[in-house]
Formats: C-alpha cells, sequence, structure tokens
C-alpha cells in the first residue's frame, strides 16, 4: 500500500477524494494547511470540520502553514486580483509547497490534493503546481481531478450527510467577496 499525503482544503471538499483513493488502496494522510483562511473564526470553525472529518476517516492530521501573517505578506501586491487570478495560484503553490514540505518530513514520497474537486478552480493549474512542488523535493505527484464523474456533487452530498461545516467562501480575505455556490 503507497503511502499519500493528501492536502485537503477543506473538510467538504475532503470527503470524496479521500474516500476514492483509500478504496485505491492508497494509505492517506491529511494535511491540513489554514494560514490563507480569514478571520481566524473561520479557520477555526473549517479546522475543526476537518478534525470531525478525520475521526470519521479514522486518522490524524498533519496541520501545517505558514502563520497567517506570512501568508498575507506574499499575497499582499495581488490583493486587486480578481478570484481565479494569479493571487490564486500563488495561494496554491503556498499550500502545496507546504503539502510537499510536511510530505518530505514525514517520509511520504507521494502528494495529491483535494483542490481539483471544486467546480470554480482551474484542475490543470493546480495539477500543475502540485507536480512542481513535488517534484522540488523528490517526489511523485499523483493528478487527479476530482470533479469528473459528478464529484463535486457526491461530495455535497457527503458533506450534507456528515453534518460537516461548509463555508461560503474559498478562504481568504479577498474571496469574502465572492460567494461559492453548492
Amino acid at each position: 500500500m503507497d503511502s499519500l499525503l493528501l492536502h485537503v482544503c477543506c473538510a467538504p471538499d475532503g470527503t470524496v477524494p479521500w474516500e476514492a483513493l483509500r478504496d485505491e488502496g492508497y494509505d492517506v494522510t491529511p494535511y491540513w494547511y489554514g494560514a490563507n483562511i480569514f478571520p481566524e473564526d473561520e479557520e477555526r470553525r473549517r479546522r475543526e470540520a476537518l478534525l470531525a472529518l478525520c475521526r470519521v476517516m479514522g486518522r490524524e492530521p498533519v496541520l501545517g502553514g505558514t502563520p497567517p501573517d506570512g501568508w498575507e505578506t506574499a499575497v499582499r501586491d495581488l490583493a486587486a486580483e480578481p478570484e481565479g487570478g494569479r493571487r490564486c495560484a500563488l495561494c496554491f503553490a503556498l499550500q502545496l509547497d507546504g503539502a510537499a514540505e510536511a510530505a518530505e518530513k514525514l517520509g511520504i514520497g507521494l502528494l495529491c490534493t483535494t483542490l481539483t474537486i471544486s467546480p470554480h478552480k482551474d484542475a490543470a493549474l493546480i495539477n500543475r503546481i502540485g507536480a512542481e512542488a513535488a517534484s522540488r523535493r523528490g517526489l511523485r505527484w499523483l493528478e487527479r481531478v476530482f470533479r469528473k464523474g459528478n464529484g463535486f456533487v457526491r461530495s455535497v452530498a457527503r458533506w450534507k450527510a456528515m453534518g460537516l461545516y461548509r463555508q461560503t467562501y474559498c478562504g481568504c480575505r479577498y474571496s469574502i467577496r465572492t460567494e461559492v455556490r453548492t
């Protein structure tokens, strides 16, 4: 069984990918970033939802990420970017670099993300950024587009059935302007 570090952007989006990877025979370790989530209370609610999912799945998460002020400093010059623009690409890179660093420290050679379940995100861009982050650390990237096969629709049903908290925006202070449709 291959060990895999799964970057989980949020608990609802983690449901279907985690189950699919587990069913494929991967030993999944969840990784949570969280430095991009604003405000602090929102980060806490999302982290608690992740912990609830982890209890159901029987695994402890790896909690990582730079302090929020480090994330803010990194993206500050891109504050005016539209949702889905260069700021988001940088945010994906920060999250996936953090996941790759954690995988390397844990001796896990395979990396993947749940970000591709969202119909609002560029899966090709995310997979490219993830592959680059993995390569820099000598890891393998497992390319997936989890929204295929009604993955997003199935994730909505799963998080509702599990009673998990579901956010209404991507996470950062800039994405609050854009509500997520479910």
